[in-house]
Order: structure tokens, then C-alpha cells, then sequence
């Protein structure tokens, strides 16, 4: 089956064994609005720079998710910086809706208790590994020093800005990820969106992570 690059950094961030998170929740939502981000400039929709997202093809694509984020940045019409829109994309029930759909196409399994007896948590387990096996065979193909495509070198990168790589692929080569993260590979738009995605992840989980413990302290 057909999966976003969002829905391959949540597969990854997920314990196959117990659907348990491998990483926070403030920076795999900054993973997940960064993903959504690239999915769409890799599709050619849009363009990122530094300074603001750019509509190159107002036109649908055909998954909801990819879609309704796209009529968020046209109906915004202002010029925006990346790192506001993966803050944006990222906030709210994204993780949640995404997980779910997961969990509706028969790739995972929705477990709900309670910590304590009292708190209510879910977990995420695995009903189905196929999926998962195939992203993780070609990342690992590609971090063994195979040639990458556009869609795994973007996943990597939104791997590593998130903190997930070594988490998901332990042992693996910082040299290697550099490599991969820096384009040198890749063509000018492709070297561009990797980098200014690995970028903005990073600045956007900062921030959340800085106000959510100023919110707590205060």
C-alpha cells in the first residue's frame, strides 16, 4: 500500500513490538509538519526557501491529508517562513488522524488503558509489518551506501533533524547521514528541500520544546 513520508516517520517512531513513541511528542509533531512540508515540495507543489513557502501548483494531488494542508497555505496567502508552516501543519490532531488512518488501512492496532489505573494512554502496535519492512529495507539499503531516491533521502532527513535516525536505525553512520542530509547526491531543488527541511524541524521543535516548558514553569 501507498504511504505519505509523514506516515513512514510515525511507523518509525513507533516500537513494532509495543507501539510505544521512540521520541517526544513535541518533536515528532515538528517531524510530521516538516514531513507533510516536503512530501509537498517533492511533489513539485511547492517551493521552500529561507525566507517563504512558494505555490508552484495550486492543483489536487489526491491524499487528504497532502491536499488539505495545501489549501491551508493557499488560503493563508501570506508569505511564511518553512519553519511557521511545519509548526503549523505539525500543531493540533495531525499524529492522530494519521494514526488512525493507519490503524483503518489494517497496518496498526489502536490499544487503549490506562497508566496507573487512572491516566488514559494509547498504543500503536503493529498488525500488519509489511509496510513498515519495506520502508525500513530502503532506508537501510540506502544508508548502507545505496544510491537514494528523493522521497527516502527527505524521510532520512526528517529522521535525523528529528533526533529518530539512531533511534530507528542504531549503529548507523553519522558520516553516511551527513552525507545524505547534505544533497551533495543530489540535484539543486532536491539538495534545497532536503536541506531546508532539516533546517526548519530543528528550529520548530526547539521552539515548541522552549515554550511548552515556559508554559509548564509558568
Amino acid at each position: 500500500m501507498s504511504v505519505t513520508i509523514a506516515e513512514e516517520v510515525l511507523l518509525l517512531a513507533h516500537s513494532e513490538q509495543d507501539g510505544k513513541q521512540l521520541i517526544g511528542s513535541t518533536e515528532l509533531d515538528a517531524a510530521l509538519g516538516g514531513a507533510v512540508l516536503a512530501e509537498l515540495a517533492v511533489e513539485g507543489r511547492i517551493e521552500l526557501s529561507q525566507k517563504r513557502v512558494v505555490v508552484k501548483d495550486a492543483g489536487r494531488g489526491g491524499d487528504p491529508e497532502l491536499d488539505a494542508a495545501m489549501a491551508r497555505i493557499i488560503e493563508d496567502g501570506k508569505e511564511r517562513k518553512p519553519a511557521w508552516w511545519v509548526a503549523k501543519l505539525g500543531k493540533g490532531k495531525l499524529r492522530t488522524r494519521l494514526l488512525t488512518r493507519l490503524a483503518d488501512t489494517g497496518v496498526l492496532t489502536q490499544e487503549r488503558g490506562k497508566v496507573l489505573g487512572i491516566f488514559p494512554t494509547t498504543r500503536w502496535p503493529e498488525a500488519d509489518g509489511r509496510v513498515e519492512a519495506e520502508i525500513r529495507a530502503r532506508v537501510a539499503a540506502v544508508l548502507g551506501g545505496a544510491d537514494p531516491d528523493e522521497r527516502t533521502a527527505v524521510l532520512i532527513a526528517v529522521l535525523h533533524a528529528a533526533k529518530l535516525d539512531r533511534k530507528a536505525f542504531p549503529g548507523v553512520s553519522k558520516e553516511r547521514i551527513k552525507e545524505i542530509t547534505e544533497g551533495a547526491w543530489a540535484g539543486e531543488a532536491v539538495a534545497k528541500t532536503i536541506a531546508e527541511i532539516n533546517a526548519v524541524i530543528m528550529i520548530a521543535a526547539t521552539s515548541a520544546a522552549i515554550g511548552a516548558a515556559t508554559s509548564a514553569s509558568g
